[in-house]
């Protein structure tokens, strides 16, 4: 493999490389995590996997990467890599996800859900439902309502 901006450098092999992100100015990082506290959980649980299969299948508009992440046996996730806050976005306005989300928000299912985002361009903005102690960026910074400019991840990463 060698440097895919100068032809004439040399070779990379295994061990450290960096990657360009030049290409990507509006680079957006979601972490997502379903936690099961209950078996009823791990049925929800493993309907969403079918779903997250088909995503990865498809690749809806703007989604770049989409890796699955093991937290603990009762706590997996991923981290999903966007072009643009507007294609996260338009995706989770749509189906499946806007959906399954409704859902999820009314009757979480014996389990907690949560997910942080980070913009290469500046702002973060994470959302914690039915988890059973505070994780991540809610382990350190002030609980808010997700209510006003807060019910939407657009209201929170602008704040």
């Amino acid at each position: 493999m060698t440097d895919q901006t100068d032809p004439k450098a040399p070779p990379i092999g295994p061990g450290r490389i960096s990657v360009d992100l030049g290409g990507y100015p509006d680079l957006v990082v979601v972490y997502l995590g379903f936690r099961v506290t209950t078996w009823r959980g791990l049925k929800a649980l493993l309907g969403i996997g079918r779903r997250l299969g088909d995503l990865n299948r498809e690749k809806p508009d703007g989604l770049l990467a989409h890796e699955s992440v093991l937290y603990a046996l009762n706590h997996v996730g991923m981290r999903q890599y966007w072009r643009d806050f507007e294609s996260l976005e338009a995706f989770t306005r749509s189906e499946p996800h806007k959906g399954w989300w409704s859902r999820f928000a009314k009757d979480p299912a014996g389990s907690g859900f949560w997910h942080e985002t980070y913009r290469r361009s500046g702002g973060m903005e994470a959302i914690y439902l039915g988890m059973p102690k505070p994780i991540g960026l809610g382990s350190f910074a002030a609980a808010r309502a997700p209510v006003g400019p807060f019910m939407s991840a657009r209201g929170r990463i602008a704040a």
